[in-house]
């Protein structure tokens, strides 16, 4: 469980930076079901992982893991729920590249074209629209390391600060990944990244033999948002 102190303290860092580094929440040892679970995802997987992996029972049960859930709801309330689910998969045989980008899609249960809102689109089935900043400033995404990230295995990178400057255009990333320095988020097996959709992140491709697999779970405060608009639970 997380002490008082360090609660405290990643709290504080996902309020002012837009993310914190929580070592050692799971072990080894309870990770292990879960890697035996999500060996049926592979043949599922993308060159990047696979989405929409939340109703699976594993990921499912984990996502409402105590620890898990009420990080998010210190964060967001205690009304906030787990509503989407990705498995990436980052490995010699699988290897790509991110750039410096926010998270501004969210899953929605239909289409309302709505001000703010948009572009959409659809994947797998689910609706998508990039949203306005006042909804993405309620959602937490929990990212759970199954392996050690390393500076050799194309981990996380984040612009601290700026997930409080709204959804900014292309060319505004680019300003500010040229005016801020960025921060490697390294972190050992069962610990969590929390990080706010609108921090700018990227990551590298790997230049190493091990795998980065990582669960990244995302919770929000409401399901209800702007003109009757719906997240959706993928």
């Amino acid at each position: 469980m997380i002490g008082t102190a360090q609660e405290t303290k990643w709290r504080s860092l996902v309020e002012h930076e837009g993310f914190a580094i929580i070592p050692a929440l799971l072990t080894s040892h309870e990770l292990i079901p879960t890697f035996v679970a999500l060996g049926d995802l592979v043949p599922l997987r993308s060159r990047a992982g696979v989405r929409h992996v939340l109703s699976h029972p594993a990921v499912n049960v984990i996502a409402h893991d105590p620890r898990l859930l009420g990080m998010a709801q210190q964060v967001l309330g205690p009304q906030a729920f787990p509503f989407r689910a990705t498995f990436f998969d980052k490995s010699p045989d699988s290897n790509w590249l991110i750039t410096w980008h926010q998270d501004t899609a969210l899953p929605l249960k239909e289409k309302i074209e709505t001000p703010g809102w948009g572009p959409w689109s659809l994947k797998d089935n689910v609706h998508y629209a990039h949203a306005p900043a006042n909804s993405l400033e309620q959602v937490l995404a929990l990212r759970l390391h199954l392996d050690d990230s390393t500076e050799s295995n194309g981990p996380l990178r984040v612009l601290p600060g700026t997930h409080n400057v709204g959804v900014l255009t292309d060319e505004r990333v680019e300003r500010e990944v040229s005016s801020r320095q960025p921060v490697d988020c390294l972190v050992a097996k069962g610990g969590v990244i929390a990080m706010r959709p609108l921090i700018i992140h990227a990551s590298s491709k790997s230049r190493s033999e091990t795998p980065r697999r990582v669960l990244h779970l995302e919770y929000a405060a409401t399901e209800s948002l702007a003109n009757g608009l719906q997240l959706a639970t993928t």
